[in-house]
């Protein structure tokens, strides 16, 4: 069954029960209020009765009934009957209908049972009857039929079905357009979903139509698809790019193996350069294959976190790039700094961003490298960065003009970015003053205990 339909159907039960409900309570006050008005009219037939009896020991069926007064006019259908304790029954004359009597009349008779109201069926005719004692010995019975109550009844059961009926109807036909209206994002939801199932599409959006749950949804959805489009946006580009980086040193390596393959008689000392050429571009491709699945990981992997002196872990990373680098003089300022980070991730951040500054360092040149407050400070005194490429200098495989003929594969600087945003930090990089260029990587300090 569809949402909308057991919507429907919860709407029309719900809408049928409270109509059942309210019928059922309107019937029932409406028979109590006929019923007790009869009673009333009953318990005055034997107040009257009663005070008729006043005096008289054991009133005389004859005289007594003869003493009555007649019958109001107004309610002209009650009659009454006299019993005694042993079941002798006196009526008024002309009165041809004659209630039966049981041991409960009796008892009131006799005294050992108090008045009470009861329903009776003489004849075929629907009574009620109010049996009360009246003198020591004799119980009066004043009796009035139910046939118009019970036909008054009859039709409001019939009214009330009808309007319940009508009810329930007119209840599903709204629970049908309600739900239809209601549902109407849900619909056009999962039109979109579907179709994205079907086509790929991720471009495909769907409208909000306002600020309730259903709006929030589809505002949710719409993000989530942007967020799958950017997602696959940035992984075609990642193979594209990476296809693209691959190709050249595959292609040089393929060649050099096939001139080592076919120059048997080549020389020892071009033999051996061209094997390190082929171990060079090896080693380049096991450099750019591991950049690329770092960052194909992206925020896939829980990182845990753990305190880390950053002071300590920066030097460890000076002391490798001082040997990475011998050309280069590195000069740090460090202050103990405790954060909570991966260290194996933030080292290598680190390590990317000194190989950077020594990479573009001239000869003899001086890399500052100064950790501050949970900040990474790393300032070269080469080029420089231009306007135009501060932007790009993250993003993946970017290769400013000029670095266009040098080593590496332009994703050093994008896992930086990634590990820092990973850490819940940032990274930036600016032209430093006097030349040079300056990158500032901020992780999350550590609360001090």
């Amino acid at each position: 069954m569809s949402l909308r339909a057991r919507l429907t159907l919860c709407a029309a039960a719900a809408v049928a029960l409270a109509v059942v409900v309210a019928a059922a309570l309107a019937y029932a006050l409406v028979r109590d209020q006929l019923r007790g008005q009869i009673d009333q009219a009953l318990e005055h037939r034997i107040e009257t009765a009663s005070r008729v009896a006043l005096g008289i020991d054991r009133p005389p069926g004859g005289d007594f009934l003869g003493r009555l007064p007649r019958p109001d006019p107004a309610d002209p259908a009650i009659y009454v009957q006299l019993v005694g304790v042993g079941g002798d029954v006196a009526h008024p004359p002309g009165q041809g209908i004659a209630i039966p009597v049981g041991g409960d009349v009796r008892g009131v008779a006799s005294g050992r049972r108090a008045a009470f109201l009861s329903d009776e069926t003489v004849s075929g005719a629907h009574l009620r009857v109010l049996t009360a004692p009246l003198a020591p010995g004799v119980a009066i019975q004043a009796v009035r039929s139910l046939g118009e109550v019970d036909n008054t009844l009859d039709r409001l059961r019939l009214l009330l079905a009808l309007v319940a009926a009508g009810g329930v109807v007119v209840a599903t036909a709204a629970g049908i357009l309600v739900t239809r209206t209601a549902l109407g994002p849900v619909r056009r939801l999962s039109e979109a979903a579907e179709d994205v199932t079907r086509t790929g599409d991720l471009a495909r959006r769907v409208e909000a139509g306002g600020r309730d749950e259903l709006g929030r949804l589809a505002d949710s959805f719409n993000t989530m698809l942007e967020a799958l489009e950017r997602s696959v946006g940035a992984q075609r580009q990642l193979v594209a790019d990476a296809s693209h980086e691959l190709r050249t040193p595959l292609t040089s390596a393929r060649t050099n193996i096939e001139v080592l393959a076919r120059a048997d008689g080549l020389p020892d000392e071009d033999r051996r350069r061209l094997l390190d050429d082929v171990t060079a571009q090896l080693e380049e491709l096991s450099v750019l294959v591991a950049d690329v699945v770092e960052l194909g990981r992206g925020g896939d992997v829980a990182l845990e976190l753990e305190p880390v002196r950053l002071d300590l872990l920066v030097a460890g990373a000076v002391a490798r790039a001082r040997r990475h680098a011998p050309g280069v003089r590195f000069e740090a300022e460090l202050e103990e700094t405790l954060v909570r980070a991966v260290p194996s991730e933030l080292e290598r951040a680190v390590g990317n961003l000194l190989d950077n500054a020594a990479k573009w360092s001239p000869p003899g040149g001086v890399v500052g490298v100064s950790v501050r407050e949970g900040q990474v400070v790393v300032r070269d005194h080469g080029p420089g960065i231009a306007a135009e490429d501060l932007p790009h200098v993250f993003d993946r495989f970017y290769r400013a003009p000029t670095a266009r003929g040098m080593p590496g594969s332009g994703l050093g600087l994008a896992i930086v970015r990634r590990i820092a945003d990973a850490h819940g930090g940032e990274v930036s990089a600016e032209q430093a003053e006097g030349g040079g260029s300056r990158f500032r990587l901020r992780v999350p300090l550590m609360a001090a205990e």
